[in-house]
């Protein structure tokens, strides 16, 4: 709290002139009245008065005193954070130091690094990203007050000081300069690749120049066997240059399919509604999103977080810019609408089994090899289908016994044009 400094001025001119007063009106009152009864009775009027003017003006300086302006707060302001502020604002968000609340490990729940499996708090980037974009955003706000039962239970007990307050905030401004962080894998077979490259030219040094091994045998087998691993990743990388198997980003908004195509069996037509008529199956819009979500603002396991996500996408007019995961080079030609109409296919054949992700991933390659696999080994819902009406003389052979099905191979499924032209 700050204190005014005109107030402090205007209060220590007013309250000695009150006392002066006040004693001056004691001595006044207490001096002994000696003399005659007729200069006793000739100056009792104007004793009076003057008593009563004095009283008045006591009261109008006790009013004044009394009357201060109000002490005013210095306003809430977003700057100058220094290195210890963002020290000691990163060290409570870790647990190492306690809240005047006591010990709250924040980091334990919003996660400061990226992860390879779904956390559904918020991470410590997206706090800081709601922080920034929000001027009237307020921590402390959040943490007193909670709202929302997953909010109520998580934050139980906690609370902040201003001081703690303006510390995480400055720790924020550290964290959007840093990012979120990229998930990175262990390059154990770039390792091995670089590993045995340098191994081989060694022995081959050794072998031409140096001369310090006299045997030559294990030259020979380091050559053979680096040779066979390095065209072993040649052939399985050049076959995967394209293709993302297994590919899971993370996605603007924690959307788990399980929850709403497994436990709520929502349709996935409902949300990917142009799939039966377009090449593309479609990400649907905040609209479609809110058809339920207007009503359902809290998850159970992201509580308000994820949801209020879709509120300021359709509050800004942002659209929610998801990440694509399957797709095939553009050289490849690929409808949604003739493989779910004429070809009958459920999403699972070839997303996989989507209801049980939370995070969606990318199952198969979606290679060639795959696709015409496929279209060899899987009978197409041909009997009763108008798409196949055509086809006469394949319908003639299954009413004459000759076939009991008809494989896409043999309907086009294996012609080049039809899917690069």
């Amino acid at each position: 709290m700050h204190h005014n400094p005109n107030a402090g001025k205007k209060a220590g001119f007013k309250l000695p002139g009150l006392f002066v007063l006040l004693f001056g009106l004691l001595l006044w009152l207490t001096v002994p009245l000696t003399g005659q009864d007729a200069l006793q009775d000739a100056g009792q009027d104007t004793l009076q008065a003057e008593a009563e003017e004095l009283i008045s003006e006591l009261d109008s300086l006790i009013e004044d005193a009394v009357e201060t302006e109000p002490i005013q707060e210095e306003p809430y302001a977003r700057s100058n954070y220094t290195k210890q502020d963002i020290r000691r604002g990163e060290r409570l968000f870790k647990g190492l130091v306690p809240f005047g609340s006591g010990l709250h490990d924040c980091a334990s729940c919003h996660y400061s690094k990226r992860t390879d499996t779904l956390n559904w708090n918020p991470s410590a980037w997206d706090l800081a990203m709601i922080w920034d974009e929000n001027e009237s955003y307020r921590i402390s706000e959040k943490l007193n007050n909670p709202v929302g039962m997953r909010m109520l239970n998580d934050h139980q007990g906690m609370s902040i000081t201003a001081a703690e307050e303006r510390q995480l905030e400055a720790y924020y401004t550290e964290v959007l300069k840093k990012g979120p962080g990229e998930l990175q894998a262990y390059p154990i077979r770039a390792f091995m690749f670089w590993g045995l490259g340098a191994l081989m030219l060694l022995a081959l040094i050794d072998l031409l120049i140096t001369r310090k091994i006299k045997v030559k045998v294990p030259h020979v087998l380091i050559l053979i066997v680096g040779l066979a691993v390095h065209m072993q990743y040649a052939v399985a990388e050049s076959r995967a240059l394209g293709r993302t198997q297994g590919y899971a980003p993370d996605q603007p908004i924690k959307f788990s399919h399980l929850i709403h195509a497994g436990e709520n069996e929502i349709d996935c037509n409902y949300c990917h509604t142009i799939s039966s008529f377009s090449l593309s199956a479609g990400i649907p819009s905040n609209n479609t999103c809110l058809n339920c979500h207007n009503v359902i603002r809290e998850g159970t396991n992201s509580g308000r977080f994820e949801i209020n996500k879709i509120h300021r996408a359709v509050e800004s007019g942002e659209p929610t810019r998801w990440i694509r995961i399957h797709k095939l080079p553009d050289h490849s030609y690929f409808s949604h609408a003739q493989h779910v109409n004429a070809g009958k296919l459920e999403c699972q054949d070839c997303h996989g089994p989507v209801e049980e992700m939370h995070i969606l991933r990318q199952v198969e390659d979606l290679s060639m090899g795959w696709c015409l696999t496929c279209h060899r080994d899987n009978d197409v819902d041909f009997l009763g289908n108008p798409y196949f009406q055509i086809y006469k003389q394949l319908h003639q052979d299954i009413k004459d016994g000759k076939i009991d099905g008809v494989k896409a191979a043999r309907i086009g499924g294996e012609d080049c044009m039809k899917c690069h032209y």
